[in-house]
């Protein structure tokens, strides 16, 4: 047997192969000893990467990323495996973005209006009452996905999906006829937008994130505040808050953006699957997110909460509020611009 040592697994280098038939029996006795190391060689084949979430395990948004990366292992016959971290046990909502960019986490999902004052794109889907139906809102991804990939690109980030939340409503422990009444009180922001809209009010702006939202109601930090119904059921505001509106106010969108040098390290087939998932991914979040919309306002209401339309007075002065913000937005992203 004429082999070249310097083509065998470090394990044969130490003997030498006599001629012979003898030689064989050596040969199939030595690879015995090598068994041991095939799940090792298999192993290292298996690509593992984390995705970092900042919602619930129950949230329709963490049960979409679960099944996204189950869609992603199958795909792939098991050579890429994600696991998924939910509500901000890996990262805090607002270190997501970072954490893969800078590869701390191959994966993320981010509530896009966080990074608003990175830069006004981030924002676009959180100006008020500019897009307040799913049916703008999916005209409104698809003039933004371009622009916003790019972006992210720029960053070394790439754009897998986006999913819409459900309709902005307003929560407050105390009754609102106009936006007079929500003067002074403390306000729950959870970004530029938010914490703007509090400042018009004349209330009391308090950053707190999705996770961290029943603690602070608990403890009195916050008394009112615009998020989905479905962040509401999430952190059981009923055990807190009475009053619901159903505003319609705008549709927030989550992004899951990978980080570029993870994902172009990965085989063509993998990569494929990756992609492949996100498509699917996608369309299946918005499908989920609106039908589930009544049934977290109707959750809501079983819970005791009083639910209604806001009042005409209430809102005109809320459109007042967006009709400034779109024109402030319009300032920021043509400065964006021109930079």
């Amino acid at each position: 047997m004429n082999i070249s040592r310097g083509l065998l697994h470090p394990v044969f280098r130490r003997f030498d192969f006599p001629r012979g038939r003898s030689s064989l029996r050596r040969v199939v006795s030595l690879m015995g000893l090598t068994l041991g190391f095939a799940p090792l060689m298999v192993g290292a084949q298996t690509v593992k990467w984390d995705l970092a979430a900042a919602y619930p395990a129950t949230n329709f948004h963490t049960e979409n990323l679960v099944q996204f990366a189950a869609d992603v292992a199958k795909a792939s016959g098991g050579k890429l495996n994600i696991t998924v971290h939910p509500n901000a046990s890996l990262f805090k909502a607002p270190e997501i973005k970072r954490a893969v960019q800078s590869g701390q986490s191959q994966l993320g999902e981010v509530l896009l209006v966080n990074f608003e004052n990175e830069h006004p794109l981030f924002g676009l889907d959180g100006v008020p009452f500019l897009a307040t139906s799913y049916a703008a809102s999916r005209k409104l991804a698809q003039v933004q996905q371009p622009a916003l990939a790019e972006l992210l690109a720029r960053q070394g980030m790439k754009l897998l999906y986006t999913v819409a939340w459900p309709p902005q409503g307003l929560y407050s422990k105390r009754p609102v006829v106009s936006g007079a009444d929500l003067k002074g009180s403390k306000w729950r922001a959870y970004s530029p937008a938010t914490a703007k809209i509090a400042d018009l009010l004349g209330a009391q702006p308090v950053t707190v994130q999705s996770a961290e939202l029943t603690q602070a109601l608990a403890t009195g930090v916050v008394e009112s505040f615009i998020t989905s119904g479905a962040t509401g059921f999430d952190s059981k505001v009923y055990e807190h808050v009475k009053y619901y509106y159903d505003m319609h106010a705008w549709l927030p969108k989550n992004a899951v953006i990978v980080n570029t040098k993870s994902f172009d390290s990965l085989d063509g087939a993998s990569q494929k699957a990756v992609l492949d998932a996100a498509a699917l991914a996608e369309q299946r979040g918005w499908k989920v997110s609106e039908e589930k919309t009544q049934w977290f306002v109707e959750q809501l209401r079983s819970k005791g909460m009083e639910i209604s339309p806001p009042s005409a007075r209430l809102t005109e002065d809320m459109a007042k509020i967006g009709a400034q913000l779109q024109v402030e937005w319009k300032e920021r992203m043509k400065k964006s611009n021109a930079d």
